[in-house]
C-alpha cells in the first residue's frame, strides 16, 4: 500500500477527532480546562496575579480554611494590590511572601519556585482561575517535579451566560491556545 492510500485512510478518521475535541473543548470548557485538587492541606498556597479579586478572595477563603500557613503572591502589577486585599480579609502580613517579578504563568513558574525551596516549602497549592488551572499546574510541575503542586481554583465568572461578554468567562477560549503553546514553546505536556 502507497503513502497517498495510508494518508487517505488515516485523514478522515483525524478530521472526525479533532472536531470531536473541539467540540468537547467548547461545550465542555470547564471539564477540559479544570484542575481540582480537592480539599489538601500543603506548606504554602501561590496566588497568581491576573484575573480579578476572584484569585486572591479564593485563597483568603484556602487561608482561612488551614489549608496552607502561608501565601506567596506571583506576578507583576499584582503584588501590591493582592497583599492589601489579603491583609484587609484577615492574612496577617506576616504571613504573605512577594515574587514580583513575573508577567506570564511561565515566569510564575520559574521566579516563585526558588522562593519555594528557599523557605522548604514540599506540598504548594496553586491559586487561580478555572480555566487557567491546568496551564498553570502543568508548568509549575514541568519546572519543579521534585516538588508537590496541587490545584485550587476559583470558579468566579464560570457561567455559559459570561462565555461570550468580555472579562473572565470569556478567557477560556484563548487559554486553548496558550496551552498548545505552551506544549510547543516550553515543553510544557498539558495532559
Amino acid at each position: 500500500m502507497n503513502l497517498r492510500r495510508i494518508v487517505l485512510k488515516i485523514l478522515p478518521a483525524a478530521v472526525v477527532l479533532l472536531l470531536l475535541f473541539a467540540l468537547t473543548a467548547v461545550l465542555l470548557p470547564r471539564q477540559v480546562l479544570t484542575v481540582d485538587s480537592g480539599p489538601v492541606k500543603a506548606d504554602l498556597l501561590v496566588v497568581l496575579g491576573g484575573g480579578g479579586v476572584e484569585r486572591p478572595a479564593r485563597a483568603v477563603e484556602l487561608f482561612k480554611q488551614g489549608d496552607a500557613p502561608r501565601i506567596l503572591v506571583s506576578g507583576n502589577g499584582d503584588c501590591e494590590w493582592i497583599k492589601k486585599f489579603l491583609e484587609r480579609n484577615g492574612v496577617p502580613s506576616a504571613a504573605i511572601i512577594l515574587e514580583f517579578r513575573s508577567s506570564t504563568t511561565r515566569e510564575n513558574a520559574e521566579f516563585s519556585i526558588p522562593l519555594l525551596r528557599q523557605i522548604g516549602a514540599h506540598h504548594v497549592i496553586l491559586v487561580t482561575s478555572w480555566f487557567h488551572s491546568r496551564r498553570a499546574l502543568k508548568c509549575f510541575e514541568h519546572y519543579a517535579p521534585d516538588l508537590t503542586f496541587y490545584s485550587r481554583p476559583s470558579y468566579n465568572g464560570y457561567s455559559k451566560a459570561s462565555w461570550n461578554q468580555k472579562g473572565t468567562g470569556s478567557n477560556f477560549k484563548s487559554e486553548y491556545v496558550k496551552l498548545l503553546g505552551y506544549w510547543v514553546c516550553y515543553g510544557v505536556c498539558p495532559i
